[in-house]
């Protein structure tokens, strides 16, 4: 059983190093790496050709665009997905093998995805790394005719957040299973710097725009309740965090005479505000787009 890796990236060519030297030190061949570089200007090019694997260029920053990209390109029976900032065990590839054997039934396999504050700590996974998620790219594999049959992601999610979990949707609907293999683990590195927050800002008014589409695209319960998209959940939001507080909460995230604990908790809390305005924003978008219509 033949896999190729897929790793869509963008201006992070150090973590990026070290996600493909742990792949290199596979136990399992054959292997195929691809790189899907989503616009980088760092030395991602270079990474790439030095671990010998296949780099793809994707000029528009669109992860959902970047990773079928690798998916048109692959020539295993597999696709695994993993993220920039990974180090994976050397019987990691294995583990995803091993639990697509047997019945011969179209699986979404996942494993534990360890948080880690640098590449040089490697905890073995415990209950508390237990996932129930369908289909996340950051260790996902699964049978390359499968990602075929509905035709990958979904490039109307061209902002950040929920492409993954749109594309298990339609893998779920196709009759698609999940299997949950604990060998199948690996580290992801998160510093204890937080990214700014602008960025974390960003992304967050991004992931509430593409979870207003969700919404459009399969208005469940189900989906409303995974986005935050339901009636009680704005509510809560607008009274705990209104909108107006987001300048105080700001300032009391960024000062560098608040304790660190209160920071913490005010750029949660500003994080929240400002994905459920903009959730409910886009919702009503939607509402008034559709009653025009």
């Amino acid at each position: 059983m033949t896999v190729s890796v897929v790793i869509a990236t963008r201006d992070r060519a150090a973590l990026l190093d070290g996600a493909l030297a742990s792949l290199r030190a596979q136990r399992t061949a054959p292997l195929e790496l691809i790189v899907v570089d989503n616009g980088s200007h760092d030395a991602t090019p270079a990474v790439a050709e030095r671990h010998r694997a296949t780099r793809l260029y994707v000029a528009e920053p669109n992860r959902g665009k970047a990773r079928n990209a690798g998916i048109a390109h692959a020539r295993g029976d597999l696709v695994a997905f993993v993220d920039d900032d990974v180090v994976v065990p050397p019987h990691f590839v294995a583990a995803h093998v091993d639990a697509h054997r047997g019945d011969g039934v179209a699986r979404a396999v996942s494993g534990p995805i360890v948080n880690v504050p640098s590449p040089e700590i490697r905890p073995l996974p415990t209950k508390a790394n237990a996932s129930r998620a369908f289909f996340v790219t950051c260790n996902v594999s699964i049978q390359a005719r499968a990602l075929h049959a509905v035709g990958g992601f979904d490039e109307a999610f061209d902002l950040y957040g929920w492409e993954d979990t749109e594309l298990g949707v339609r893998l779920r609907r196709a009759g698609v299973r999940r299997r949950f293999a604990w060998d199948a683990y690996l580290w992801h590195v998160k510093p204890p710097t937080p990214e700014s927050i602008e960025d974390a800002l960003r992304k967050a008014l991004e992931k509430a725009r593409m979870a207003a589409r969700f919404v459009r695209k399969y208005d469940s319960p189900r989906v409303r309740l995974a986005t935050g998209a339901y009636a009680l959940n704005l509510l809560r939001a607008r009274i705990l965090a209104p909108p107006a507080a987001q300048p105080l909460l700001a300032g009391l995230a960024t000062s560098p005479r608040v304790a660190s604990p209160v920071a913490m908790l005010a750029r949660a809390a500003l994080l929240d505000s400002a994905y459920t305005e903009e959730l409910a924003r886009a919702l009503g978008d939607a509402r008034a787009a559709t009653s025009r219509s």
